[in-house]
């Protein structure tokens, strides 16, 4: 991959996805090629895979950490004054 001025990888595909009627689905192929075929296809898709490095993974981590937070605090303080209307409402 090649990176830019800012260092920053392009992280585009290479070419296009073949469409549908294109691809190669031999009826014909055995069960050994299908299993063959069925690993390449696995490798090649891993090879496009992007693993975050160490600050993008933390700022990850952080969001999430954060997202959940915020409805924990949201969900609780919902359920704290629903209780306390229904202690209203019913006693």
């Amino acid at each position: 991959m090649s990176a830019d001025a800012g260092g920053v990888q392009d992280r585009s595909k290479s070419g296009a996805t073949r469409r549908r009627d294109e691809q190669d689905d031999d009826p014909r192929l055995g069960f050994f090629a299908r299993i063959v075929r069925f690993v390449r296809e696995i490798v090649a898709e891993m090879k496009k895979v992007h693993y975050p490095n160490k600050a993008e993974l933390w700022t990850y981590f952080l969001v999430v950490v954060f997202f959940v937070a915020a409805l924990m605090l949201f969900t609780g303080l919902a359920d704290f004054l629903f209780g306390r209307l229904t202690t209203l409402v019913f006693v």
